[in-house]
Formats: C-alpha cells, sequence, structure tokens
C-alpha cells in the first residue's frame, strides 16, 4: 500500500502578523466567488494527497485531512498600502526569471495596491549590511518596465550567510514592512532566521520567499521557476552533442548538466530531445568497469550504433573519486568534483584499451542556460507567481513561501520548504520514461 506523506496539518499553517481589518484594493475583481475547477476560496485549502489510497491510509474525518492555504488575493489585508514600505532581494545562483519575478512584484504592489516605496537591495544579502557599502534601488514601474527581456537579476546577486540581527536592524531603519527574499534553500534558511528575529523583537514585517532553484529540487512545490527555460535550454546541447557524435566514427558526445543532489534537468531535457543514449542522475549511483557496468554498456552501444550521447547530472558519480580534499563555497555547499573531464577520461581511455575508435565532444553549457532570459511559460509561471507572494505578504502572512501543488498555487511555511531536497524518484514514473527514451538498464553495476 502507497505511504501518504507523513505531515500533519500543523506543520502547513503558515504564520500571520495579525487579524486582517482593512479591505483589499482588488475587492472589487473579487466578488463572491466559490472555489470552483479553476478557483479555490480562500477558506477553502488544497489537499496534500491526491490518491484514493493516500487519502484512505490517513483513517482521518474528510475535514482533518492535511492541505496547503490557497494563494491568491484576499478580501480583507493587513497593511494599509499607502503607508507600506516594501524591500526585494535575490540570492544565490543566476536562474532564468529573476527580473520577471521583481518586475511582477513591483507592478503588483504599485499598479494594484498602491504601494509606492519598493527598494531594491543590492548583491544578496549583503545589501542590508552597512560595511559593504551596497547602495539600495528605488524600484518603480518605469525601472522595471523592460527588465525581464534580460537574464540574470537587476539587483544582483551573492552567496553566503550574514547575521540576521543586522539585517533586521536594517529594515527597521528603513521602516520597511514586507521583505520579498527570491532565492533557494540557503536563502530561504536566511530568510526563516529573519523571521524569526522579527518575532523576537516584536516587530511587525512580513517576510515572503519565492523560491528559485534551477535545479527544481525544493519540495512540495510542482516546479520551480526557470526550469522549463533550463531543460529547453539543456535540450539545445543534447541536440547538438548528437550532431557531433553522428557525424564521425565512434563518435560520443558528453552533455553535463546542472543538477547537484537532483537529476531533473538531466531527465526533462533528454525526454524533450531523445536522442541520449545514457543518463547519469544523482539518485542512482553507477559502476564503470565490470560486464554490467557503464563503460561497457556504451562501448557496446558504439559497436553497434556508430556513436552514443550520453548525458550526467553535474553531481552523479561523485563516489567515483576518492582522496581529494573536500570544500565548501560561500553558502556552505559542498564543492563537487567535475565529473565530465573525469568521465571524458575514463570512456576515452577504455575505448583505447579495447582498440575501439573514439571521437569525443564534451558540452557544458551550465553557465549559458542559468543567465538566459526566461521562456514564455516561465514569463507566465513568474508573474504569477509575483501576484500570490504580493497577495500574501499584503494580508500578513510572513515566515513562508508561495508555489505550486497539484497545478493549485499555495502558500507553505519555509520551515516546509527547507526539510529535505526534491529528488527523481528511482522507481516513479520519471526515470521509467527516462528508461523507454534511452533504452538504458535501470542501472549500471
Amino acid at each position: 500500500m502507497e505511504e501518504p506523506l507523513t505531515i500533519e496539518g500543523a506543520e502547513l499553517e503558515v504564520r500571520t502578523l495579525g487579524p486582517c481589518r482593512i479591505d483589499s484594493p482588488l475587492l472589487p475583481l473579487l466578488g463572491e466567488r466559490p472555489t470552483t475547477q479553476h478557483y479555490i476560496d480562500e477558506g477553502d485549502k488544497v489537499l496534500l494527497d491526491d490518491t484514493l489510497t493516500m487519502i484512505s491510509s490517513r483513517k482521518v474525518p474528510l475535514d482533518e485531512l492535511p492541505g496547503f492555504e490557497p494563494a491568491g488575493p484576499r478580501r480583507k489585508i493587513y497593511f494599509d498600502p499607502s503607508k507600506t514600505r516594501v524591500g526585494i532581494v535575490t540570492c544565490g545562483g543566476l536562474c532564468p526569471g529573476l527580473n520577471n519575478v521583481i518586475r511582477g512584484l513591483v507592478l503588483e504592489l504599485t499598479n494594484h495596491y498602491g504601494v509606492n516605496r519598493i527598494f531594491g537591495f543590492r548583491h544578496g544579502y549583503q545589501g542590508f549590511i552597512a560595511k559593504y557599502g551596497h547602495s539600495v534601488v528605488d524600484l518603480t514601474p518605469e525601472r522595471v518596465a523592460h527588465i525581464d527581456e534580460d537574464g540574470g537579476t537587476i539587483l544582483g546577486t551573492s552567496r553566503g550567510q550574514q547575521d540576521p540581527d543586522e539585517i533586521v536592524d536594517c529594515l527597521s531603519r528603513m521602516n520597511i514592512n514586507i521583505l520579498f527574499v527570491i532565492g533557494g534553500d540557503g536563502t530561504l534558511r536566511g530568510a526563516r532566521a529573519i523571521s524569526r528575529v522579527v518575532a523576537e523583537r516584536g516587530e511587525k514585517i512580513a517576510v515572503v520567499g519565492i523560491p528559485k532553484t534551477i535545479d527544481n529540487d525544493i519540495p512540495y512545490i510542482d516546479q520551480s521557476f526557470g526550469f522549463q527555460t533550463a531543460f529547453a535550454k539543456a535540450a539545445e546541447s543534447i541536440r547538438a552533442a548528437s550532431a557531433e557524435a553522428t557525424s564521425a566514427p565512434g563518435g560520443v558526445g558528453i552533455v553535463r548538466l546542472m543538477g547537484r543532489h537532483s537529476g531533473f534537468i538531466a531527465c526533462y531535457a533528454t525526454l524533450a530531445k531523445s536522442d541520449a543514449d545514457v543518463v547519469l542522475i544523482p539518485e542512482l549511483p553507477f559502476t564503470l568497469e565490470g560486464e554490467r557496468g557503464l563503460l561497457t554498456y556504451l562501448r557496446h552501444r558504439v559497436e553497434k550504433r556508430g556513436h552514443a550521447v550520453v548525458v550526467v547530472a553535474e553531481g552523479a558519480g561523485q563516489d567515483l573519486v576518492t582522496g581529494l580534499p573536500e570544500s565548501s563555497d560561500a553558502s556552505g555547499n559542498r564543492k563537487l568534483f567535475d565529473i565530465g573531464p573525469e568521465l571524458s577520461r575514463r570512456i576515452t581511455d577504455h575505448f583505447a584499451e579495447h582498440g575501439t575508435e573514439l571521437n569525443l565532444k564534451y558540452i557544458d553549457p551550465s553557465y549559458h542556460i542559468r543567465s538566459v532570459q526566461a521562456n514564455p511559460y516561465d514569463n507566465v509561471y513568474t508573474i504569477r507567481l509575483a501576484h500570490a507572494a504580493v497577495h500574501a505578504a499584503m494580508s500578513g502572512r510572513t515566515e513562508m513561501v508561495v508555489g505550486r501543488w497539484r497545478r493549485r498555487f499555495i502558500h507553505m511555511p519555509i520551515a516546509l520548504a527547507v526539510s529535505h531536497r526534491n529528488q527523481v524518484d528511482p522507481a516513479g514514473d520519471l526515470w521509467m520514461s527516462v528508461l523507454e527514451a534511452t533504452g538504458q538498464p535501470y542501472r549500471f553495476g
């Protein structure tokens, strides 16, 4: 029997700063809308489970089933828009859609809520700390009008932790009421620390996150923004590797894609362009040597078909190299060894050992992928996330992120968003589709 997700209703509850007593400026747009297939009333909830087996396994009444608070505009809000001051910050690595989120936040705040003091903090959490000397940016509709046409972030970014007390000091000095934080796992942990300091001081500052991870590894979120753009661009690299491989005798193309702990980009890019013969992801360890190892399989594939394409996520095969000193980046993430060149070397040596002709090409499009302009799908997704974040913040929600679960936009406590990593399930239907598309065995070794 399928086990339900081991989450209780209390873990899904979102903190609020207090009761909402102010009529929302969006009230004329709302009217009296019941929950339908296309709309969820603010008093309803989005169930955590979506199969009969999972729901039945909980053995609780329907009204006790765990569920998320739906996102969207509220009829009553907490903050008075005419007196509200907002901060926005982007942190961590680049990702398609960052500028789109900034633009969406600013336009929704100004055009629909009438908020006219919005500040952009530069270079991540450094922007709040006096010693770095970064100036703030006044964000107006005119300033953000066309930023969605460019990749990157107009606010800049950085990695690494900063003192949450100093950050809250800055927010207090500037009379900031709402802080929007756009970033991944480490950034959201920082946002949670900020909101905890705010609560300890008894201040009324809402901290709302928009999760950003190109690897799509935030749990309980259908997809993170920028992911669709990323795997579409990655598919172009697979196409290039395939062209190289099929144009030379013994051609082998290797494409190294992003994915430190989760192989979603590798899987989706492969399915988008079904030219790969092998996909390697962090969730499934593999063996190089032996009759059932990758090298023998790849050589037989080339001998039979004349060429092969290998797609490898950056976090795959980390156990293959031992004895190297471990180190971390500014955010505390363990630095990975570069699997691409190592895999290229081992394939080259193996083919030479067996006298098999080899023409190997190695492609790593990582920095190109993360810095490009968002595609139309992510354009839509980012603006809807931005709208949801503004609605949540103006209604006094805090220490939370917006996301989409079961294709519904929801509010989620930050604690749940950073509780673990979303990963490809080797027993799930996505990996099964990859196996069907490539023809490779379930695992090597």
